[in-house]
């Protein structure tokens, strides 16, 4: 068993309180690092996008706040992988002002 598939089996054991301790661990661990993310002002106006695509970061949590779930994601767009996910609800976490206009803006256009 990997460590992750073992952090994975202890989860569901920790209460709420623990795992938003250890959400906030490992967010301070990662910094402002998320590799599976891009913005390049040429690709999708310069939003922050999921490499190897051109999928932004706001669709994907658009689609959650919808009730899509990562599955369900994963299914819609077959290039995306689970690892791209996660990478888009930590950037959304850390940038959720910036999230929350772009999704704004592309509503009323």
């Amino acid at each position: 068993m990997t460590v992750l598939q073992e952090a994975e089996r202890l989860l569901p054991k920790l209460s709420r309180s623990e795992k938003a301790l250890l959400a906030q661990r490992l967010i301070s661990e990662l910094a402002d690092s998320f590799p599976g993310i891009e913005s390049h002002p040429n690709v999708c106006g310069g939003e922050p996008c999921i490499v190897r695509t051109r999928i932004p970061v706001w669709v994907l949590e658009q689609a959650r706040r919808l009730g899509l779930n990562g599955a369900d994601l994963l299914r819609s767009y077959p290039t995306l992988r689970a690892e791209d996910l996660a990478q888009a609800w930590a950037f959304v976490w850390s940038h959720g002002q910036e999230i929350d206009q772009q999704i704004r803006e592309n509503e009323a256009a």
